[in-house]
């Protein structure tokens, strides 16, 4: 091999004619990633999924559950999200409310881990209730489309997203069981979490994230709480017709004006471990057998998605700085 003076060549063809010389690749591997069209088909398709009427409206401890569960373990296995030590299901049994009254549920929590890239040490973890209220009494089916296979949906895009491009700080995915009768699952994951709860960064919580057309809202419940929160989000502009709104949060929101305790995240700022949760208004369809996929504006829930998604990677981004 002829003599070739270093000095004379720019620093990126030095850096390629030594790698060469190493017997190392010259040009790094780059994995494309899918076009926009593949990646919001996948998200609508999971709404429409988990919001079908074979799934029976995925009551906790029902068939209908089952089959949800079977689906989004499926589908994290197919992105490549490992199970935390401890595994990928999280069983537990809990004594939560029916309309008869007080009754004993067993339901089962979904974790993925996503290992971090900068604070691998410490977690943020990303939740989403797959459950919802299953059958009524007269055989009506209630689908909860944006309650909440949105949220199970964005959380699955994020993920997706996450082993493109892999976050800073470590992530837990956890689908929750049982939001509906009581927070359950959100309680149980607290009570045994699969890592300390004193390295738990903070929780973000997905429910209901498909239907903003209401007020062209996706509002972030959880930064009076944690103030530190609020400039870090602050910044990101409006995707679409969907902008971000701080509020539902203070002691002046009353009643279902307040969301602090409305959701999962509930369970954790009990914990005394900061969160915040995402979602959009009440709307017409929220708790009805009318709660279908037909209902979802499909460019207004990517926008809200891409909203989350770029959330999640701005707080990622700001914490523990």
């Amino acid at each position: 091999m002829p003599h070739v003076r270093l000095a004379a060549l720019s620093p990126v063809v030095a850096a390629l004619f030594l790698s060469a010389c190493m017997g190392a690749p010259s040009v790094p591997t780059v994995v494309a990633s899918p076009p926009p069209s593949v990646i919001h088909a996948q998200l609508l398709d999971d709404v429409r999924i988990l919001a079908a009427d074979d799934m029976q409206g995925r009551d906790t401890g029902a068939p209908g559950g089952e089959m949800a569960r079977n689906y989004i373990v499926g589908r994290l296995d197919s992105l490549g999200v490992v199970a935390p030590p401890m595994g990928r299901l999280q069983p537990w049994e809990m004594q939560g409310r029916t309309r008869a009254g007080p009754k004993t549920f067993n339901g089962v929590n979904i974790i993925g881990l996503i290992p971090g890239t900068r604070v691998t040490d410490r977690y943020i973890v990303v939740t989403a209730h797959y459950d919802h209220v299953g059958v009524n009494a007269e055989g009506q089916v209630f689908n909860g489309a944006d309650d909440n296979a949105s949220g199970v949906a964005t959380m699955l895009a994020l993920a997706a997203a996450l082993k493109r491009q892999a976050p800073e700080h470590s992530v837990l995915i956890v689908a929750l069981d049982g939001e509906e009768r009581g927070l359950l699952g959100a309680k149980h994951f607290v009570e045994a979490p699969p890592v300390p709860l004193a390295s738990i960064a903070m929780n973000l919580n997905f429910d209901m994230t498909a239907r903003a057309e209401t007020d062209g809202k996706l509002w972030v419940t959880g930064t009076y709480q944690n103030p530190a929160f609020r400039p870090i989000l602050e910044a990101l502009p409006a995707n679409g017709a969907v902008a971000l709104a701080f509020g539902k949060d203070t002691p002046q929101d009353t009643g279902e004006d307040n969301w602090v305790e409305s959701s999962d995240h509930a369970a954790f700022y009990k914990a005394q471990v900061p969160f915040l949760y995402l979602g959009v208004n009440y709307h017409p369809d929220y708790h009805r057998p009318s709660d279908d996929f037909e209902r979802i504006t499909p460019s207004v829930f990517i926008s809200a998605t891409e909203l989350s998604i770029a959330s999640f990677r701005a707080l990622d981004s700001g914490l523990d700085r």
